[in-house]
């Protein structure tokens, strides 16, 4: 099956080459240019632009339609001025508002919803290579917003850093202002020139615009599109800077279907991080806590492989798309949620950034302890040994925005007193080689890897390959994916959906954007999955999916669909997952299935999404209602609440099932400091209650006090099953 998947890759790499000797500059580099020169004026940030310095400086101002349509100029203008110090970089930010009225805001939380937030953001390419950056953003009531860009726009909200912004309102217009400390920055020390985009969501009058112009099939995040940020003289190199985060927390949890009492544990922890260079830093974490680290959402288990839940522990998060980008979604060599799954972290240590102009490294080191738990239902002994895992990575950019990487997982089970138990393999290591394509004007993206386990006998039942392809233009989204994954290939240290295939998966969605009409944009998709046996080439799955979208300008969203869908087991399997008598593997099923979902006008206090689908499912039917209901109390916070139910009907003598998810939270945000959340989730499907309370008060810039509350009971009798109350302060020391 490899020379199927070999087809795609020429063309990838032809691409790359073709679209690599024009724009080279990006599309509107040339053309929007802002000049920025030093101050020696003290800037108070406080949202009133009365300082000499802002008269001074040049304005970026006219911002251009990107949504709902991607011509003429916006209605509601927005003005941007910049300036600077040695130590920091300022905005003054005028977003002038010609509808009358409450400006839509959710809360006042840090990294708000963008789709449900009057706001204002500025995107920022430090290293000139249109796919790394910074962006910094803020509501209309006030909110921070900032993430790390990468793959040429995609922004890692999870990141933060020490900023300040302050916003202040009037009946027409409200104001911002920004100061980011270069230290809080990567950059190359004696660059000229920045890429700088502004973006300006304004839901009254349903229009999203930026400076640069961005065609309106892209995010306003996509660096393509960025302009200039000329200095004034070019910007110094700095020197080595340090600040430390101490950590102190005290635990008191319980398990008590291990018939466990009360256990009370202190602990204390520290992550430093050292700046080596503008452009390179070097974190390291002793004895980490993740606590307070949100709740994961639940979801109803429907699938026949294992579910995928995203990494928010801070440490894992700036540079992440190094690792965490490695393969695509189901193909994953790196899944830092591996690490600390079952066993304890000591301490960890990460190099990464930018070596040279077009260089990039990341090397990550994480030690673990050994741990002993006792099965709750065997009452077996379990022990997990001790573990080191690493991985690193460099890439190279080539052609104007692609680029080609390397890299090595490696985790080493170590030899401890605690392990004799331990049977298993005590070293799993995969290497590969990456190309990521990026055209010009971001139109053609695509990618292709090989990953090979590295161990004494290596063919391609130890492999991993894979080639994809998208286009996107204003009126054509099309894609080509390929994969073929061996029957062998193990990455412990990855996320891996299934084995053994070979898979193609073509889709194809045509917009239209009718004049003069309440609807934005419509139009048909289709969409094909096809998965075949490697050793025969026999089709194991297959989904077919003809879909029809409709968009209004108001935000509203319709979709409708028809699937078809073909499997063809390869094991035992129950549809309900609740433990029920198993479908025989080597069975095959056929069944078609229709569903529609409607999105609501998110401007709205009270908003919604309401998805339903029915039709065949293995050898029965189902039922799939789906809803979340929204509703805003600005700017102090929203209640929200998400519900899932799926009436599963299989013939005797298989078990039919009514799985019900029902999971109300209710986010409280008293001030931009002072946060509250109460997430409260039922799911018969697991026959679990959980509940989740997370006090968190920001009483200085990225220092926290943290107080959570977590219980799992049965939701039949209210039994407990387990809980636990933590308390954790930290504090970040420059």
């Amino acid at each position: 099956m490899p020379r199927y998947l070999i087809l795609l890759v020429p063309v990838i790499l032809f691409l790359g080459t073709v679209n690599s000797y024009s724009q080279v500059r990006g599309v509107n580099r040339e053309k929007y240019r802002i000049h920025i020169k030093e101050t020696s004026e003290k800037i108070n940030i406080d949202g009133v632009l009365d300082e000499k310095a802002w008269d001074e400086s040049e304005s970026a101002t006219r911002l251009q339609r990107v949504l709902p349509t991607d011509t003429g100029y916006a209605a509601a203008q927005t003005e941007v001025r910049l300036t600077y110090t040695p130590t920091t970089l300022y905005m003054g930010i005028i977003c002038h508002d010609p509808t009358l009225g409450k400006r839509p805001v959710e809360s006042l939380r840090r990294d708000f919803n963008f789709m449900k937030n009057d706001n204002y953001i500025t995107f920022i390419d430090t290293f000139n290579d249109q796919t790394n950056g910074f962006a910094f953003g803020v509501s209309a009531a006030g909110a921070q917003w900032d993430g790390v860009q990468a793959n040429g726009g995609t922004v890692n909200l999870n990141w933060d850093i020490k900023w300040r912004s302050a916003v202040k309102s009037y009946p027409d217009r409200w104001v911002a202002e920004f100061a980011i400390p270069f230290r809080s920055l990567r950059y190359n020390g004696g660059a000229q020139e920045w890429g700088i985009n502004f973006s300006r969501q304004d839901l009254k009058t349903s229009e999203k615009s930026s400076w640069a112009p961005m065609p309106r099939q892209f995010a306003t995040a996509t660096l393509a599109y960025e302009g200039a940020l000329v200095w004034d003289k070019p910007l110094p190199p700095s020197g080595l800077r340090f600040s430390l985060i101490p950590y102190v927390s005290g635990k008191a949890t319980q398990n008590r279907e291990t018939g466990e009492s009360m256990k009370y544990k202190m602990t204390a922890g520290i992550d430093a991080k050292a700046i080596l260079s503008t452009s390179l830093n070097l974190d390291l974490t002793v004895n980490p806590d993740y606590s307070q680290v949100e709740v994961d959402r639940q979801q109803t288990n429907l699938d026949r492989f294992e579910l995928f839940f995203p990494e928010m522990r801070q440490f894992y998060l700036e540079n992440s798309d190094l690792f965490a980008n490695l393969g695509s979604d189901n193909v994953r060599p790196f899944f830092s949620r591996r690490i600390g799954l079952d066993n304890p972290v000591i301490a960890g240590a990460r190099l990464s950034g930018k070596l040279a102009n077009k260089w990039r490294i990341g090397v990550m080191d994480i030690q673990t302890g050994s741990k002993l738990s006792v099965d709750p239902i065997t009452n077996d002994t379990k022990n997990a040994p001790a573990a080191n895992f690493m991985v690193t990575a460099i890439q190279k950019q080539v052609f104007s925005r692609s680029n080609i990487t390397g890299f090595l997982v490696n985790k080493q089970v170590l030899n401890n007193a605690d392990d004799s138990t331990f049977t298993g393999k005590r070293f799993n290591r995969i290497a590969g080689l990456e190309y990521n394509l990026s055209s010009p004007d971001n139109r053609w993206m695509g990618k292709a890897f090989y990953h090979q386990n590295l161990h004494r006998d290596m063919d391609f039942k130890d492999a991993a390959l894979s080639a994809s392809l998208t286009y996107s233009s204003q009126f054509i989204l099309a894609t080509l994916n390929q994969s073929l994954i061996g029957s062998d290939y193990n990455a412990e240290t990855g996320y891996i959906r299934r084995k053994d295939y070979y898979e193609v998966n073509p889709t194809f969605q045509y917009r239209m954007y009718p004049k003069g009409s309440k609807i934005a944009n419509h139009g048909p998709a289709v969409k094909f999955d096809t998965y075949f046996d490697q050793a025969n080439f026999s089709l194991t799955d297959r989904d077919a999916q003809l879909l029809y979208y409709v968009e209004w300008l108001n935000k509203s969203t319709l979709t409708v669909d028809v699937k078809d869908t073909y499997i063809k087991l390869l094991s035992p399997y129950d549809p309900t997952n609740t433990g029920g008598l198993k479908l025989d593997s080597a069975d095959y099923f056929h069944w078609n299935e229709t569903g529609i979902t409607f999105t609501s006008d998110t401007r709205k206090l009270l908003n919604f999404v309401i998805t339903g689908r029915y039709g065949g499912y293995y050898n029965g039917t189902r039922l799939m209602l789906n809803g979340e209901l929204y509703y805003r109390v600005q700017p102090y916070g929203s209640l929200s609440l998400i519900t899932t139910y799926n009436d599963i009907v299989l013939p005797a003598p298989y078990k039919s099932a009514r799985l019900f998810l029902f999971g109300p939270k209710f986010d409280f945000t008293f001030t931009d400091k002072l946060f509250f959340t109460s997430f409260i989730q039922y799911n018969n499907q697991i026959d679990n209650l959980n509940l989740n309370f997370r006090f968190q008060w920001r009483f200085a810039p990225v220092s926290d006090l943290f107080i959570v509350y977590t219980e799992n009971s049965y939701p039949g009798n209210y039994k407990v099953k387990n809980r636990g109350l933590v308390f954790k302060l930290s504090y970040w020391f420059n």
